[in-house]
């Protein structure tokens, strides 16, 4: 496993190529198949010509039906000028989502230092230091054999990873954003496997440490993982995730979920240590910042 810190992910595979457009049949010019049955007009009963009159309670009607038409059209035009449709952004969002691993510099999803203010056990705060950024690369040998397998319903795109370690160099902690190839749908339904079936607290469905070598994380293997995290997100087509344990070496006969080495009152010594805080806290502000990234990604000028 390689060690030297890179500057930034080299795009390896083009850009997708953009959406199609919308189905005409499903659009708002397309014609109906059915015709209008029945009329707001009676038909006269004498006269030579047959003549219809229109009543007070139809004219009213008729009016209520072109007003309202009238204002779902204009509601519908303002959502195509301003291009502010729910469906239309969360689409947008997710899309953009799925690119950020090549057109994103390496900065800007992990940075040289991350604050995590009241990120520590009882709420103290918590400075992080880069110290190795893995090349980008695919999933294999990235997680514990049974963790793959639950993983490959939403295939792998890119993988990128980077170690920190706390301000004391006592603790060292690999986060990662697994970019997969799932849409929307595929990706909720891994996140409800992951949350029903509790796959995010099993020992043996691990994420696996990036070490490098002349660093805190020279020793932070398999045997000295601690803690974890594994999120599932929906509105973006990534999982991200975290591991920590003790940068002098030592093995962790029992790692911990951060979910629970972070609860009041667990005595484990992850728990005690911090190293679920260590794990959740920098997982958490990866993820924000992610998000951050792709808010200002599918920003539209003013």
């Amino acid at each position: 496993m390689r060690g030297q810190e890179g500057p930034a992910w080299r795009p390896v595979e083009p850009a997708q190529p953009g959406r199609p457009g919308p189905d005409p049949a499903h659009s708002w010019s397309a014609g109906s198949a059915a015709q209008p049955v029945g009329s707001f007009t009676e038909p006269a009963t004498s006269g030579e010509r047959t003549r219809h009159r229109v009543g007070p309670r139809t004219a009213a009607a008729a009016a209520c039906l072109v007003l309202g038409l009238g204002l779902i059209g204009g509601a519908v035009t303002g959502s195509w000028l301003t291009g502010d449709g729910a469906d239309e952004s969360a689409g947008n969002a997710f899309s953009t989502a799925g690119t950020l691993w090549h057109n994103v510099p390496v900065d800007e999803l992990f940075p040289p230092t991350v604050q995590g203010t009241g990120a520590g056990p009882g709420g103290a705060d918590r400075t992080w230091t880069r110290i190795a950024v893995a090349p980008d690369t695919g999933c294999a040998h990235a997680f514990d054999p049974l963790l793959h397998k639950a993983l490959a319903p939403v295939g792998c795109r890119r993988l990128l990873r980077a170690t920190y370690t706390d301000a004391t160099q006592t603790y060292v902690t690999t986060v990662g954003l697994l970019f997969t190839k799932a849409d929307p749908a595929a990706m909720s339904a891994l996140a409800a496997r992951f949350r029903d079936e509790h796959l995010d607290r099993r020992a043996d469905l691990m994420p696996r440490a990036y070490h490098a070598p002349d660093t805190a994380a020279a020793v932070f293997g398999d045997k000295q993982r601690a803690s974890w995290t594994v999120s599932v997100l929906t509105d973006a087509p990534v999982v991200a995730f975290a591991v920590s344990g003790w940068a002098d070496g030592r093995t962790v006969d029992s790692p911990e979920p951060a979910a629970e080495a972070v609860r009041s009152g667990v005595t484990t010594a992850p728990a005690q240590a911090g190293l679920g805080n260590e794990a959740q806290g920098l997982a958490d502000r990866i993820e924000r910042r992610l998000r951050k990234t792709v808010g200002t990604a599918t920003e539209k000028p003013s």
